[in-house]
């Protein structure tokens, strides 16, 4: 089988011999969090439907390398896919930022309903054609993303001076910024090690992550804010997806809906048990946070990203 190099967690899809494929697909979380059994759900279930022939290898805490060299490979024909967020994609394609502004959707329903706008449709074919990233689906949904700090927080002034690990494109940093807290860009795999070493001051995540990197050890609440629904992205590169035949694209698409759609049911069903083994672990929910602080205050995002007339339409299109 063709080998790509060192890498991490990538869903790579590469031509092995004659008519059978393999993707290899990287992703930055770890063993146990749900998109982890989800994305090989995802592959065992291509395989079926393939005969074995289109093979998807899962790689977990991003063992194929950094997401945004990941995706440079993927645009250069390399097989290898990544879980991704609108943030990053919004690099190639502005519009798709927006995916990932603050308070930009409240539910799942919305997420489903977005992906079939044909306006929508039209950014990701830009991406296709025009930047080589072919998205696969992006119905896979972690929850929402809330500040884990040292100390509580209901308010953005309560983040004034906090250094909070965010992820490194422009969207997050502003976001972040407009919240009140100051970003500091670092790849998901440091952030135990940075708050450990008081690099940073807190981090803003969902609550699976919290188990999944053990961080009771090193934060003492979850402020929820619930500042992002965070929406990611399935994406490979356009000239590998094209190699396929397209009854396997087909079956590659279909299957990935299907595997997020379930792993952001699961998601949502397992909170409950979460925060209470957090608190169990000795960290504190913040619960009366005000939320209308904090949506007031992320408008200033949209705003210098250029992004609010963007955002203002498909909240009309939404609507009809």
């Amino acid at each position: 089988m063709k080998r790509i190099g060192v890498l991490g967690v990538v869903l790579v899809l590469g031509l092995v011999s004659g008519q059978t494929y393999t993707l290899r697909f990287n992703h930055v979380l770890g063993p146990n969090h749900p998109y982890h059994v989800g994305l090989q759900a995802w592959a065992e279930r291509v395989a079926e439907r393939t005969n074995g022939d289109l093979r998807i290898l899962v790689f977990h805490s991003a063992q194929l390398g950094v997401e945004e060299d990941i995706i440079e490979q993927l645009r250069q024909g390399v097989p290898v896919g990544q879980n991704t967020d609108g943030a990053r994609l919004g690099n190639y394609v502005k519009e798709l930022g927006v995916f990932n502004g603050p308070y930009f959707v409240d539910d799942y329903a919305a997420v489903e309903r977005l992906a079939n706008l044909p306006v929508v449709q039209g950014w990701i074919e830009r991406l296709a054609q025009q930047y080589g990233i072919r998205v696969l689906c992006f119905n896979w949904v972690q929850g929402y993303r809330h500040f884990m700090t040292n100390k509580p927080v209901r308010r953005p002034e309560d983040l004034r001076g906090l250094r909070i690990r965010t992820p490194p494109a422009p969207v997050w940093q502003e976001s972040v910024r407009a919240l009140g807290a100051t970003p500091v860009a670092l790849p998901f795999g440091e952030i135990y090690s940075a708050l450990q070493q008081r690099a940073i001051d807190g981090a803003e995540l969902v609550y699976a992550n919290i188990p999944d990197m053990s961080l009771w050890e090193v934060l003492r609440y979850v402020n929820e804010t619930k500042h992002f629904l965070l929406i990611n992205f399935e994406v490979v590169g356009e000239a590998w997806f094209r190699r396929l035949p397209a009854n396997y694209r087909q079956i590659l698409r279909e299957e990935c809906v299907r595997a997020g759609r379930e792993t952001s049911q699961r998601i949502v069903a397992e909170e409950g048990r979460i925060k209470a083994l957090v608190q169990q672990r000795g960290m504190t929910i913040v619960s009366d946070v005000d939320l209308a602080a904090f949506r007031k205050a992320a408008e200033a995002a949209y705003e210098r990203l250029g992004l609010k007339a963007i955002r203002d339409a498909l909240y009309q299109a939404l609507r009809r």
